[in-house]
C-alpha cells in the first residue's frame, strides 16, 4: 500500500486507526493472520547433502566420474590392482572439487541471513490506547510506534509527528548524508525511495529526533523485504571459465565417445575379439580426459587469489579471478567508491567578498566565518596519527575540519567562546542557533539554508548571496548561510522568533563528498582499456553528474538520467540507449538489476560495486560482485565474488588489470 502520497488523515483513515488509541489486541491478532510476521521469509534452504551432490552436475565432472568408473572396471577385469592410484586420483580431485563448491555456497546464504539480522528486535506501540513494548515480529500493518535517537526502526511506517527527526538510510539509499523527515509533507507518487520524506524504512537507524508513526508494511512488503525477494531469486551466473569449462567438458565426452565408436567398428571389421576391442576403446577414452584439469585450474586461480590479496581486493570464488579479466563495463556505486564518503568544506563566501576555496591560509574574514560556523556545531571530529574520526552531522563536521586547517580547534574555541544557550536544529525551521559570549558580548549565531535564513537578515546585500548561493548549487555543493546578531539579555523563553531574526548575513560555506584523487587516474585506465565506466547513485542527478564530469565518466555525448527515467523506459528502449549512459541517479535496487542485464544482453561481462543493502540483488546479478570492505553492509559481501578492503575504484582496476593474466592473449593486448 502507497502511503507516502497521502495526507497523514488519508493514511489513517485507509489503515483504520487512531494515533491516541492505535490498535486493540484483537485487532492486531486479525492483522497478523493476514498480513503475517514482521520478519522476511526465505525459500527453504537445500541440505548439505543436496549442494554436495549438485555439484557432480557439471559435464566435466560426470565425465571424470565416468572415467574413474570405467578405470576401475577394467582394473577388476585385468586384476592389475597397481594401476588402481589413477581412479582413486580422479575420485579424490572431484571431491575436493565438491567439497570447495558446497562450502562457497555456504558462505553466498550468508547474504540473507545478514539482511535478517538488521530487523529490530523490539518496538515500542500503543496498543488499546497503552504503549508498550512489544516483539518487532508482532507489529502489523496500522500499529502505531513511537522513534527516537538511536532507535533501529522496525517496520515500513508512514510519519504522523516529527520533531527535528533524521534517519540514517545510507545501506538503502547510498546516501551518506542522514535523510531529513518532516511529517506535514505529502511526496509524489512515483518519487523514489531517497525522496520519501515522510517515511521511515525497516532496517534504517533514528539519528536525530523524535517521532510517531504509523506501519504501512511489514515483513516481505517492506522496503527491505522486497530486497530480500530479489536477492533470494536471482540465480548465480557462471563465469566465463565455468561456462568455457562446461562447453570443453561436453567436447571432450563426444570426442571420447566418437572415438570409442570408430575404434570398436574398425576392430569389428577386422575380426578383432569383440571384448578386446571393447576394452582397449574405453581404455583410450579414459586416457583422452584430463584428469587433472580441475585441479590445474583450481591451482593458476588460487595463485590469482593471492596476488589480488596483495592488491586490496579479496575473492570470494576462484573463478571471479579470470571473469574480472574479462569485465567490458564497471558499473560504480557513488559514495565511498568514486568520493571520499566524507562530507568537506571546499568554497566560501564572506559578504562583500569573492569565492574563497578552503585551504590553510584562508583571508581573515572567511577563517571568523568558520570559527563561527564551528561554535555552532554539535558535530565534532577526533584528530589522531591514525586520522580523523567524525562524530556527529557530517555537514557539521565539514565546517569543523575547515577550522582546524585554519588552526582553530573546536574545543578550544569553545573554551574561548562559551556557548550559553542554543536552540537545536528543526527541519521545519531548516536553522540551528546558539548564544554565545565572544569578547565580553553575547552573540547569537545562526546556521542553516540560505533561503530560510534571508527572510530574518536585516543586513547584508541578500541579493548577492542569492546568487553566489546558486552557483555553489550549480556545482553540486550543499551550501549553508551563517548569521549573527548582539543580544543584551538571553531571553527566559528561548524561541525561533527571539533569537533567530534581526540577523546580520555573514557568509556562505558550500561543501560535497568530493572524489577520490587517485579515481580519476583509475577512469582514465579503464576508458584505454576500453572498459566502460558507469556511475550507478542514490544520490541527485545534479551532484552524481558533477562529480561524474571532474572524474571523467560523464563526457560529451553521454546522458545522466534518473530512476524515475529508468522506470518509463521499457528492456528495449533501455537496450538501445543503454549504452550512451553513463550516470543513473536516484534508482531503486529493481533499476540495478535491469542496468545490469542490459549490459549483459549487450554480450557484456558487467562488474558491479557496492556497499549497502540495496546494492546486493544486483552484486549477485552481475558477472563479478565487488562489495565494499570498509564501509560495505554483511549483506552486500555475501552477495559478491570479491571484497575491496580500501573501498576505493582504483582497486578495482588494479584487479582488473591482474585478471587479464589469466585471460587469452588476444583479450590482453
Amino acid at each position: 500500500m502507497l502511503l507516502h502520497n497521502k495526507s497523514k488523515e488519508e493514511v489513517l483513515s485507509a489503515l483504520d486507526v487512531s494515533p491516541e488509541v492505535g490498535l486493540t489486541a484483537e485487532e492486531a491478532a486479525l492483522r497478523r493472520e493476514k498480513y503475517g510476521v514482521n520478519k522476511l521469509k526465505e525459500k527453504k534452504k537445500k541440505t548439505t547433502m543436496q549442494r554436495f551432490l549438485d555439484q557432480f552436475k557439471d559435464a566435466m565432472i560426470i565425465i571424470l566420474l565416468i572415467a574413474a568408473v570405467v578405470s576401475f572396471v577394467l582394473i577388476c577385469v585385468e586384476k592389475n590392482w597397481g594401476e588402481l592410484f589413477e581412479p582413486g586420483l580422479i575420485l579424490l580431485i572431484v571431491i575436493l572439487n565438491a567439497i570447495m563448491g558446497v562450502y562457497q555456497e555456504g558462505k553466498a546464504e550468508k547474504a540473507l541471513d545478514a539482511l535478517k539480522n538488521m530487523s529490530a528486535p523490539h518496538a515500542r506501540v500503543i496498543r488499546g490506547g497503552v504503549e508498550k513494548v512489544i516483539d518487532a515480529a508482532e507489529l502489523v500493518p496500522g500499529d502505531i510506534i513511537k522513534l527516537e535517537a538511536g532507535d533501529f526502526v522496525p517496520a515500513d511506517a508512514r510519519l504522523l509527528q516529527s520533531v527535528s527527526l533524521k534517519s540514517e538510510e545510507a545501506a538503502l539509499t547510498g546516501e551518506s548524508v542522514p535523510s531529513e523527515k518532516d511529517a506535514t509533507v505529502v511526496v509524489d507518487e512515483n518519487a523514489p525511495i531517497g525522496d520519501r520524506t515522510n517515511m521511515v524504512f525497516s532496517g534504517c537507524s533514528i539519528t536525530y529526533g523524535t517521532a510517531l508513526a504509523v506501519v504501512s508494511a511489514t515483513g516481505m512488503d517492506t522496503e527491505m523485504g522486497k530486497i530480500a525477494n530479489l536477492l533470494d531469486s536471482e540465480e548465480d551466473t557462471q563465469t566465463p571459465l565455468q561456462q568455457k569449462l562446461a562447453q570443453l567438458g561436453k567436447y571432450l565426452g563426444f570426442m571420447a565417445l566418437a572415438a570409442c565408436a570408430i575404434i570398436f567398428v574398425v576392430g569389428l571389421f577386422n575380426n578383432l575379439d569383440p571384448m578386446h576391442l571393447f576394452m582397449t576403446a574405453v581404455s583410450l577414452a579414459v586416457s583422452a580426459i584430463p584428469e587433472g584439469l580441475p585441479a590445474i585450474v583450481t591451482i593458476v586461480l588460487s595463485i590469482g587469489v593471492q596476488r589480488m590479496v596483495k592488491k586490496n581486493a579479496l575473492i570470494r570464488r576462484l573463478p571471479a579471478v579470470e571473469t574480472l579479466g574479462g569485465a567490458s563495463v564497471i558499473c560504480s556505486d557513488k559514495t565511498g567508491t568514486l568520493t571520499q564518503n566524507r562530507m568537506t568544506l571546499t568554497k566560501a563566501y564572506v559578504e562583500g567578498g569573492e569565492i574563497e576555496l578552503i585551504s590553510a591560509e584562508n583571508s581573515e574574514a572567511v577563517r571568523q566565518l568558520l570559527n563561527y560556523g564551528t561554535l555552532c556545531c554539535d558535530g565534532s571530529v577526533v584528530f589522531t596519527d591514525e586520522g580523523e574520526q567524525h562524530i556527529g552531522d557530517p555537514t557539521e563536521t565539514a565546517i569543523v575540519v575547515a577550522s582546524h586547517k585554519n588552526g582553530f580547534e573546536k574545543d578550544a574555541l569553545n573554551a574561548k567562546f562559551p556557548r550559553l544557550a542554543g536552540i537545536p536544529f528543526d527541519s521545519d525551521r531548516k536553522l540551528m542557533s546558539t548564544v554565545n559570549e565572544i569578547d565580553g558580548k553575547k552573540i547569537v549565531i545562526v546556521k542553516g539554508a540560505f533561503d530560510m535564513m534571508a527572510a530574518r537578515c536585516v543586513k547584508g546585500d541578500l541579493e548577492a548571496a542569492k546568487r553566489i548561493t546558486e552557483e555553489m548549487s550549480g556545482d553540486a555543493l550543499r551550501v549553508l548561510a551563517v548569521a549573527y546578531r548582539e543580544i543584551d539579555e538571553i531571553p527566559e523563553n528561548l524561541t525561533s522568533e527571539e533569537l533567530e531574526n534581526g540577523l546580520t548575513f555573514m557568509g556562505l560555506v558550500g561543501m560535497i563528498d568530493p572524489p577520490r584523487p587517485e579515481a580519476k587516474a583509475a577512469v582514465a585506465v579503464c576508458r584505454r582499456a576500453g572498459i566502460k565506466p558507469v556511475m550507478i547513485t542514490g544520490d541527485h542527478v545534479v551532484t552524481a553528474s558533477a562529480i561524474a564530469k571532474e572524474l571523467g565518466i560523464l563526457v560529451e555525448g553521454d546522458r545522466a538520467i534518473t530512476g524515475a527515467e529508468l522506470d518509463a523506459m521499457s528492456d528495449d528502449e533501455l537496450d538501445a540507449a543503454v549504452e550512451s549512459i553513463s550516470v543513473y541517479a536516484r534508482v531503486s535496487p529493481e533499476n540495478k538489476i535491469r542496468i545490469v542485464k542490459a549490459w549483459q544482453r549487450k554480450g557484456q561481462v558487467v562488474s558491479m560495486t557496492g556497499d549497502g543493502v540495496n546494492d546486493a540483488p544486483a552484486l549477485k546479478a552481475a558477472d563479478i560482485g565487488c562489495a565494499m570492505g570498509i564501509t560495505g553492509t554483511d549483506v552486500a559481501k555475501g552477495a559478491s565474488d570479491m571484497t575491496l578492503t580500501d573501498d576505493n575504484f582504483a582497486t578495482i582496476v588494479d584487479a582488473v588489470e591482474e585478471g587479464l593474466v589469466f585471460m587469452p592473449t588476444s583479450r590482453r593486448s
